[in-house]
């Protein structure tokens, strides 16, 4: 983040001047590493240099800003300061910093850093190595290369990523999910529906509707090619929500645990969060968020074109116009899906865009529905300020989310639970008119529809006020995984912190070890500290008394968090070529591990995921994702128990 900030402040303190795009490719750097000692290594940085820049000497402090850097995720390697730099150098003053002088360098130069282990010396130490270029006006602080480079002497205790062993298509038993995707991608498509179907009563969409069959249907030579019309209308809208994930294939094309991973960072969930925020204060109306005006204005004057091309600007004008209303609504949906994968994305939109779509191409049919519609007015405004309310209580858990990612500890369950339960209080006193916002007038009478969503919001704020005591009844199961665990309390001793099974290891190979040891088989269980499905299996699931038992008796079982932000230890660090993705991934935190061991053997990067194998690395059945019935999970168990006990006859038959 400081270096995020310094960049900005650097760039905008040029006295008026354009800044230029940044060439990232500048500088081209070789990087050696030299055995001083034991345990003290001098590592060499070269550059060719670049005639068209100057680049900063090593040593120089910019506003208490290094104008070099050199980083390890292992905090126990020790960097002696200050560097060793050689060239030939000239001294520059610097437009930008009231003329200050700084030693740079225009041609080649080398900088070499001593670094001390205290740990383990790794056969391949992995780093970044930040450097500062300009010219004149121009200035670039801290520009990252990550590099690797052997070091002699060193460890090599990088662990196995590839399990050839691991043959998904014929397990002992073929019982498990046939499609590991197929339910979630439905379910998240009628949530996407239902964020369409909230987004159509906001005041930005529903006067549009009677407003935009009305046009077809008049405009239309007749009735069928009124109808014809409105319906493609419609389809345009579905279309264009669509598109909007495209980029999300591109992405996850690259990497496999790229949307995981980007789902999980502590600082992009703290931007949420923001975001969030942000789109509450819009609804409770103290401003606007609108795409620029022109770029409506541009798409709108298009509308008038003739045939499909004119409908298809239409719908787009819809979809630019409304997105006051939709953007928060459809980043909720982004946000919350973006783990999932590309696919998932695109179902949630899909859904997302029938839904605002379903009513065109409906009411062009059947225009006399339109009279039942009930008229614009004040209610619009007080859906608008409840969904901001809802914001409110989604951003809390986009923090909650970093949170646990970083186990910093101040966003406990009940902390949760009790800023949940006073965004259902304001949201009560809201309807019952004792609050207002901006454009609110006065509640005159209280209709049916207001006093219903009063009673439901009242009743869900009463069902939260348990999850604030130490008492059984504060578990909250209807709820389950979105609070964080029960055993992450403010309280000492937590009565509800019972997950049924507490996983003994963390490691793979200790796990696998123990298995071998015991002769059981090994429960694998891919999770995630923001998984919230993962949640619901350990609070509702797990303490079943049938599947407890079995997991505590019949198996060794691993918690594998793909999200755990822990560094690994120097020596344990390493690039991975993905030969199936033609892909390389820098391994440096326990999360990086664990995410590319099940995306590279179980083909999969959502969590939950368990998979049952042997001690000598044989998968035993397919696969299991979110199961929330505990029968059904503890049936999948039985069968992987019969068939490591399968596996065992047909060893002892040969």
């Amino acid at each position: 983040m400081k270096h995020f900030l310094w960049s900005l402040i650097a760039l905008c303190c040029i006295n008026s001047t354009v800044v230029k795009g940044q060439d990232v490719t500048a500088y081209k750097w070789e990087v050696s590493g030299k055995k001083i000692q034991d345990k003290v290594y001098e590592l060499t940085f070269t550059t060719p240099g670049n005639s068209k820049w100057q680049l900063y000497g090593a040593n120089e402090s910019i506003s208490e800003v290094p104008s070099v850097e050199l980083e390890f995720a292992d905090s126990s390697i020790q960097i002696q300061k200050p560097f060793k730099e050689s060239g030939n150098s000239i001294s520059f003053k610097n437009p930008v910093f009231d003329n200050a002088s700084f030693k740079v360098y225009e041609g080649p130069a080398t900088f070499a850093a001593t670094i001390t282990f205290t740990g383990d010396v790794p056969a391949v130490l992995l780093g970044k190595f930040r450097y500062t270029y300009g010219r004149g006006d121009e200035f670039y602080p801290l520009n990252e290369y990550a590099f690797s480079t052997s070091l002699e002497g060193g460890v090599d205790a990088r662990p196995k990523i590839d399990v050839a062993t691991f043959d998904l298509k014929n397990p002992v038993n073929p019982c498990g999910d046939e499609d590991t995707g197929g339910k979630s991608l439905m379910g998240i498509f009628f949530i996407g529906m239902l964020g369409g179907f909230i987004a159509l009563f906001t005041p930005c969409v529903f006067p549009l509707i009677p407003l935009t069959v009305s046009f077809f249907t008049k405009k239309a030579q007749d009735k069928k090619k009124g109808i014809v019309n409105a319906t493609v209308y419609g389809l345009f809208i579905f279309l264009i929500y669509i598109l909007l994930s495209i980029p999300f294939h591109l992405v996850s094309g690259v990497n496999p645990e790229i949307l995981n991973n980007i789902s999980t960072n502590v600082w992009l969930n703290i931007f949420f969060f923001l975001i969030f925020v942000f789109f509450a204060i819009s609804f409770f109306g103290y401003f606007e968020i609108g795409l620029p005006s022109g770029l409506a204005n541009k798409i709108d004057s298009r509308s008038g074109m003739s045939s499909l091309g004119g409908i298809f600007f239409m719908a787009l004008t819809l979809a630019i116009v409304s997105f006051s209303c939709t953007g928060p609504i459809l980043g909720s949906l982004l946000a919350g899906t973006a783990s999932e994968g590309a696919w998932p994305l695109t179902a949630g939109l899909a859904g997302f865009g029938l839904a605002l779509a379903l009513p065109f191409a409906l009411f062009a049919m059947f225009p006399g529905w339109l009279q039942s519609l009930p008229k614009s007015g004040g209610w619009l405004t007080n859906v608008k300020v409840v969904l901001g309310f809802l914001e409110l209580a989604m951003a809390v858990k986009f923090l909650s989310n970093a949170d646990l990612v970083k186990q910093w500890g101040f966003l406990k369950r009940e902390v949760f639970m009790g800023i949940w339960v006073l965004v259902g209080i304001l949201i009560v006193l809201y309807l019952l008119g004792k609050i207002r916002f901006p454009h609110d007038g006065p509640v005159k009478k209280f209709s049916k529809t207001r006093i219903a969503f009063i009673v439901f919001f009242a009743a869900v704020t009463l069902y939260f006020i348990p999850g604030l005591t130490n008492t059984r009844s504060a578990n909250l199961s209807l709820i389950s995984g979105f609070p964080p665990p029960l055993c992450y309390s403010l309280y000492k001793n937590p009565i509800n912190c019972e997950k049924g099974i507490e996983p003994l290891h963390n490691d793979y190979n200790e796990a696998l070890a123990r298995a071998k040891k015991e002769n059981k088989p090994v429960l694998i269980d891919f999770t995630g500290w923001a998984c919230v499905n993962c949640r619901r299996m350990e609070e509702n699931v797990w303490p079943d008394e049938k599947v407890s038992a079995l997991i505590k008796e019949k198996f060794i079982i691993v918690s594998l968090y793909v999200d755990e932000r822990r560094p690994l230890p120097a020596a344990q660090q390493f690039e991975y070529d993905n030969k199936k993705t033609n892909t390389k991934k820098n391994i440096i935190t326990v999360g990086d591990l664990w995410a590319t061991f099940q995306s590279v053997n179980f083909d999969a990067v959502a969590q939950p995921q368990y998979a049952i194998i042997s001690p000598d690395e044989r998968i035993l059945t397919k696969t299991k994702g979110y199961t929330p019935s505990a029968r059904e999970f503890a049936q999948w168990l039985e069968c992987g128990i019969d068939a490591y006990n399968k596996k065992g006859q047909q060893t002892a038959a040969k």
